[in-house]
């Protein structure tokens, strides 16, 4: 009989280099909302791929960032706590002629844990010349030692299945920690709260969006197969709330129902979706909402 195995992988790197959509494509399904907006994930996400005997558990993280606010504070935290106790790292880096100061920090926490790291350069189709991508990694190189390096493209899959093959290296013999048809940590709640700040966040422009917390106050699933959801959306400005309701409510009306399209197709089921939106005055630094929410690492 196979014995089973497990990995637990962090995904870390700067803001907006594909973490998420990485974690969403090893999965085969979204988990992690997604948005060309910097900072869209808050909180250490978990998402979990069984393969027959092997069980990959890999923890998303927020981007790694100088934060300003106290969420800001919660998600670098969180950041930091998802390098303990995990079996490897996975770096992900856009194909920039540079490293960036975060990127430095992180492969330094790496070094300092004796972490088994993998280096992800995602976005590789964005890239004009394949010499370029040859220049990017030897910088990564002389910068750190790295178990193997990964040119990827999260948006096309390519180098996706390598990364698989890579990862299965780390795997070591363990009993598994979730049911093989676990697909993610997440509540349900969470998940229906986060699909609609993920609308918004593509709808919405300038800073409003980071202002932006969705919260579930409502879930119930009535005896006809119809799923119940209530959300509420918290802003830390009034002029803000007229910008995401929209005139005549067409902006919230929009993020509503393409929410409620991806809630149903998750859930697998007809979805009854309310929305409102309510003002909390700088929520970000306010502790005790951002406890509420569930901001707090």
């Amino acid at each position: 009989m196979n014995k089973t195995k497990t990995a637990f992988i962090s995904i870390v790197g700067c803001p907006n280099v594909g973490k998420s959509s990485l974690l969403n494509i090893l999965l085969g399904k979204k988990v992690a909302i997604v948005s060309q907006k910097p900072q869209t994930t808050r909180t250490r996400i978990t998402g979990v791929l069984t393969v027959e005997q092997t069980q990959y558990v890999f923890i998303d993280t927020p981007g790694f960032h100088l934060p300003k606010t106290r969420l800001g504070n919660c998600m670098v935290r969180a950041v930091s706590g998802s390098l303990s106790d995990v079996d490897a790292c996975v770096l992900v880096a856009e194909p920039r002629g540079k490293i960036m100061p975060a990127e430095t920090e992180l492969m330094a926490k790496m070094k300092t844990l004796k972490l088994p790291s993998i280096l992800v350069i995602n976005k590789i189709d964005t890239l004009q010349k394949k010499e370029d991508l040859l220049e990017i990694i030897a910088m990564f190189s002389a910068a750190h030692t790295f178990d193997s390096i990964i040119p990827i493209s999260a948006l096309t899959g390519e180098g996706i299945g390598e990364l698989k093959t890579e990862l299965e290296k780390h795997t070591v013999e363990s009993p598994h920690f979730f049911e093989s048809d676990t697909l993610t940590d997440q509540p349900e709640r969470i998940l229906a709260a986060e699909m609609l700040r993920e609308k918004l966040l593509r709808l919405l422009d300038k800073e409003i969006p980071h202002g932006i917390a969705v919260f579930a106050e409502r879930m119930k699933e009535r005896g006809n197969g119809m799923l119940d959801i209530e959300l509420m959306i918290f802003c830390e400005k009034e002029s803000h709330k007229g910008i995401i309701i929209g005139k005549h409510g067409a902006l919230l009306k929009k993020a509503s129902t393409q929410a409620r399209q991806d809630m149903e197709e998750f859930f697998g089921c007809k979805v009854n979706l309310q929305t409102w939106v309510k003002v909390k005055d700088d929520w970000r630094n306010r502790a005790g909402l951002i406890r509420d929410f569930g901001l707090d690492g």
